[in-house]
C-alpha cells in the first residue's frame, strides 16, 4: 500500500460505495457490484460481482489496496481474495445502529474520521425526524414486510427497525435477530393469523407480483388483502443495509404506513 490509506478499493456491494462517494471518496473506487445503482456516477466503474459470485482475475486486475465486502454470503470470495494476498474488510451489519458502525469504521480506514461523523450524524438526524412523524401518527397499522415470496421471508432486522420508526408495527418482530433468510421463514397461515393491515414486498432484485399474494389461499381474509393495502418497494432502496435504506427507503416506508393508518 503505497499512501497512508487505501486508494484504490473495490466494493461488492453498493452501500460501501454509496458511504464513499458521501464522504466525498468516490474517486478511490475502482469496481463495484454490478447490482450498484446509487449513486449514478459509480455506474460508470468496472463492474466486478454479483452479489456471491464475482470475477476474481477482473478484481485482481483493478489492483485493489482494499476490498470491502459483506456478509458470510460472500465468504467464498473472500477466501479467494485472501488467498491471493488482496486486503478484505467484510461488514455485517444488520440493524441501524450498526449502520452506523459501518460507517464509523469505514471512514476510519480510509481517513476520514470526521466525515464519517457527520454523516452519521446527517442519517441519524433523518431517522430520528421520520421517527417524530411516526409517532404522530393516529395508530401503528400491523405490517407484514416480504424479504422473498417462495419461501415466504419476513423482513430483516434493519427493515423491522425501520419498519417500526416510520410509524408501523412488524408482526414478526421476534424473527428480526435471524441474520439467515431460513430462521425468518414464516407460514402463509401464520401471516393470515396475525392479519396485516399493510404488505410491503421487496423481493431480492425481483418484481413483486401483487397477483401472487393476493391468491395465496386463505389471504383473502388478511385486512391488508381485503382492503387493497399492498405495496412494493425496490429492494436497491431498502434491502441493503447503508444510507439508501435509512434516507429513500425510511421516506418510502413511511409515506406507505402513514397512508394504511388512515383507514
Amino acid at each position: 500500500m503505497e499512501s497512508a490509506y487505501p486508494a484504490r478499493i473495490v466494493c461488492l456491494t453498493e452501500e460501501t460505495t454509496e458511504v464513499l462517494y458521501r464522504l466525498g471518496a468516490g474517486d478511490r473506487v475502482v469496481g463495484v457490484s454490478g447490482y450498484t445503482v446509487r449513486p449514478p456516477e459509480a455506474r460508470l466503474k468496472p463492474r466486478v460481482s454479483a452479489y456471491i459470485q464475482a470475477n476474481i482475475e477482473k478484481i485482481l486486475a483493478l489492483r485493489p489496496d482494499l476490498v470491502l465486502a459483506f456478509s458470510d454470503l460472500q465468504a467464498d470470495i473472500v477466501r479467494e481474495l485472501i488467498r491471493k494476498g488482496v486486503w478484505v474488510m467484510t461488514f455485517n451489519q444488520r440493524s441501524i445502529d450498526e449502520i452506523y458502525g459501518m460507517v464509523r469504521i469505514l471512514g476510519g480506514m480510509i481517513g476520514m474520521d470526521p466525515q464519517a461523523q457527520a454523516l452519521i450524524e446527517e442519517l441519524a438526524e433523518g431517522v430520528e425526524r421520520v421517527r417524530e412523524k411516526g409517532e404522530s401518527l393516529l395508530r401503528r397499522p400491523r405490517v407484514f414486510f416480504e424479504e422473498w415470496p417462495d419461501p415466504l421471508i419476513s423482513g430483516i432486522r434493519w427493515v423491522s427497525e425501520l419498519v417500526e420508526v416510520a410509524g408501523g408495527s412488524d408482526i414478526f418482530p421476534e424473527l428480526r435477530g435471524r441474520q439467515d433468510g431460513a430462521g425468518r421463514i414464516v407460514g402463509l397461515e401464520e401471516v393470515a393469523r396475525r392479519e396485516p393491515e399493510v404488505i410491503i414486498g421487496s423481493w431480492c432484485g425481483r418484481k413483486v407480483r401483487f397477483d401472487t399474494i393476493r391468491n395465496r389461499p386463505g389471504w383473502d381474509r388478511i385486512p391488508a388483502v381485503r382492503r387493497g393495502k399492498i405495496y412494493e418497494i425496490k429492494s436497491a432502496l431498502i434491502l441493503q443495509p447503508g444510507p439508501a435504506a435509512l434516507t429513500d427507503g425510511l421516506a418510502k416506508l413511511h409515506e406507505i404506513i402513514a397512508e394504511a393508518s388512515l383507514g
